[in-house]
């Protein structure tokens, strides 16, 4: 791996930070990962994220840079022509790229955890078909940004890769929990077939947590959530 002054202050379970220790590893990067917790947060995280005060945040040198979509532009930039590119090489398709992902972060999230925090069947079922819906949309998406190729990025895993393959296991996660096929392959044929590749790169092997443990820490919010709402 190449050196670098890096530091990434994080937490284990977050796509946000997820997406960039996974294009720290694509570019070949050598970092310290730091570990964050989010509900008692450290001096560290305070001083280098104090407006936000969340993560990620890789801190560079003496810079500071905050938000995970920034970081990844940040290091397609700071580091471009080491490893492959992070953001596709036209104007047009920057452009094209950073509005699906902006699409992922307004919609997809939110679409997921809503199944899980469904308080009926008839409201669960809801967030499913939303969920459908929204995936059926990027189904489009990649059939257009990858041209036939094998990833959003093309040939090689780019922004959009990273910024929806964060959230695989999680997908699986919710699968588990609420009992519903999410990425469905008579819906989204394209998705399914690009998540397997997806999978099977060693950036998500390296960084991706097991739907195991997501599942585990999905049930432990949700047990957390109910215990809060019964004390109010």
């Amino acid at each position: 791996m190449a050196e670098c002054d890096l530091k990434l202050l994080g937490m284990w379970a977050s796509p946000f930070v997820i997406r960039v220790r996974m294009m720290l590893e694509e570019k070949g990067l050598s970092y310290e990962y730091i570990e964050q917790d989010v509900f008692n947060k450290s001096e560290l995280l305070l001083k280098h994220n104090p407006t936000y005060q969340k993560v990620p945040v890789l801190i560079h040198g003496d810079r500071d840079i905050c938000e995970s979509l920034v970081i990844l532009e940040y290091i397609d930039e700071n580091w471009f022509g080491i490893g492959p590119p992070v953001l596709p090489a036209t104007p047009y398709e920057r452009a094209i790229a950073r509005f699906w992902a902006a699409y992922i972060e307004d919609k997809l999230l939110l679409s997921f955890i809503g199944i899980l925090r469904a308080a009926t069947e008839e409201v669960k079922a809801e967030k499913i078909a939303e969920t459908h819906t929204i995936l059926e949309m990027l189904e489009g998406a990649f059939k257009k940004c990858s041209a036939g190729k094998g990833f959003f990025g093309g040939d090689s895993i780019g922004y959009l890769d990273v910024t929806l393959g964060s959230y695989l296991t999680w997908i699986k996660a919710a699968e588990r929990i609420s009992g519903a096929k999410l990425l469905d392959e008579t819906k989204m044929p394209l998705l399914v077939e690009w998540e397997k590749r997806f999978l099977a790169a060693d950036c998500a092997k390296k960084t991706l947590p097991s739907v195991d443990q997501l599942e585990k820490h999905a049930r432990n919010l949700q047990v957390t959530r109910w215990k809060v709402a019964s004390a109010n």
